[in-house]
């Protein structure tokens, strides 16, 4: 079979100020994992497309697919003060493909699998996959080619005789197969952002975000270290890249496994440079890792929110200071970091903002990311004021950027915050 695999993503800013246009890794490793002694396959990347829709057009006329997966990364950028919605252009996309082509069209993506139901309602695909579908699609590509039943296939999105939506689960994926990224423009990359991405580990949030299918496992993705190893090797030898970045969101925990990777880079003498998130909790940021992260190559980590309980059972010194003790250890180390800060999040006042404000003048980060309010997600206790709120009527909105902002603070928090900025050229307002 032809098989043509679109990334949609065209979100190519951080925090609204940094270039950081990320390569469809998610969508390679698809690519991977189909069999080429079976499949012909081609990527088609978007992010850097002059006329997306002309593109794609041009694409499936000379390709003639015969299978279509389609890859929505991200849901929005995240962002209150500009939202960018980006499911209408993947929309777009499967529209212009329908009106030249009869091949079934195959949405999945981490944007898509937050939600699958409400997504697939809207995109109208012919299937979805949700979760980490590279056994999945490679398993549904070849049951397609064979004329084999594929309903039973974990993570599969469809719709029944009766026109009902159905999900089997999610799919999970061990990343076993190298990504292709052969097709990909890793040069242009190299130059748009932290780095080409590596996946290292994947933590389990999408999987217990959903109540029905809580797996309880810490990490739904632990690599082996001699697979990254090699991973790293790969890029330098084929692509002569020496900027890298961990596809893992939270870099440093567990620590034991930070710790070996950091010591396999240096035994491996690989002197790349790479980026990665980084929890800062400081019972995972000791001397130790800092020291071994910076002499590895670390170049710069962003800074995760691992605040644990809300402003209305635990107060904001309680929150800030295990942060602000991280900050100070990378600043000893000599390791840079980008830092996020919710505004407006549930239980916020104006003493909160005030010390959240104290916090970020006292510690030296490369960039502050001052975020207004809270990006709204399925199965949250954010979600859960919403409703009760009536910001939203159902968790499907939610495919759409929503944002709680605390009542006592709505109507004055933007303003405050850019002026704030305005006075400090290292803060972001989104």
């Amino acid at each position: 079979m032809r098989i043509l695999l679109i990334a949609t993503n065209r979100h190519s800013k951080f925090m609204n100020r940094l270039s950081a246009q990320p390569a469809p890794i998610g969508l390679a490793y698809i690519g991977g994992h189909l069999d080429s002694k079976k499949h012909d396959v081609k990527i088609l990347d978007l992010m850097f497309s002059d006329d997306y829709l002309e593109e794609t057009e041009k694409s499936v006329r000379e390709f003639h697919p015969d299978l279509i997966g389609i890859s929505l990364r991200n849901l929005d950028n995240v962002s209150y003060i500009d939202p960018q919605w980006a499911l209408p252009v993947t929309k777009e996309i499967i529209e212009k493909v329908r009106s030249i082509s009869d091949a079934p069209i195959v949405c999945g993506g981490a944007g898509f699998s937050l939600l699958p139901e409400a997504c697939f309602e809207y995109l109208e695909p012919n299937l979805g996959i949700a979760g980490d579908g590279g056994e999945s699609f490679a398993q549904l590509a070849d049951s397609l080619g064979s004329g084999e039943t594929y309903t039973n296939l974990p993570g599969l999105v469809y719709r029944d005789v009766n026109g009902t939506v159905l999900r089997k689960g999610l799919a999970y994926s061990d990343y076993t197969e190298p990504p292709l990224l052969d097709q990909l423009d890793l040069a242009r990359y190299d130059k748009a952002g932290f780095g080409i991405g590596i996946v290292t580990k994947l933590d389990s949030a999408l999987f217990n975000s959903r109540k029905d299918e809580n797996r309880n496992r810490g990490w739904r993705v632990l690599r082996p270290i001699e697979e990254v190893i090699e991973d790293i090797r790969d890029m330098k030898d084929r692509f002569n890249l020496r900027k890298i970045f961990f596809i893992d969101s939270s870099f440093n925990v567990p620590l034991p496994h930070a710790k070996a990777l950091c010591q396999s880079m240096l035994e491996a003498d690989l002197k790349v440079r790479w980026n990665s998130f980084m929890a800062p909790v400081p019972e995972a940021c000791d001397e130790e890792v800092l020291g071994l992260m910076k002499e590895a190559g670390s170049a710069l980590v962003i800074m995760t929110d691992s605040a644990k309980g809300s402003l209305y059972d635990i107060d904001v010194e309680s929150r800030l200071a295990p942060v602000r003790e991280a900050c100070e250890r990378c600043d000893r180390t000599g390791i840079r970091y980008v830092i996020s800060q919710k505004f407006g999040e549930p239980g916020e006042t104006s003493d909160t903002v005030e010390a959240k404000l104290a916090f970020l003048r006292q510690i030296k980060p490369a960039l502050a990311n001052l975020r207004v309010g809270v990006r709204i997600m399925p199965n949250s206790p954010v979600a859960d004021s919403a409703l009760k709120e009536g910001l939203i009527t159902d968790e499907s909105d939610l495919i759409r950027p929503y944002f709680y902002i605390a009542e006592p603070v709505r109507d004055w928090i933007v303003d405050r915050l850019q002026a704030e900025a305005e006075a400090n050229p290292r803060w972001n307002v989104v």
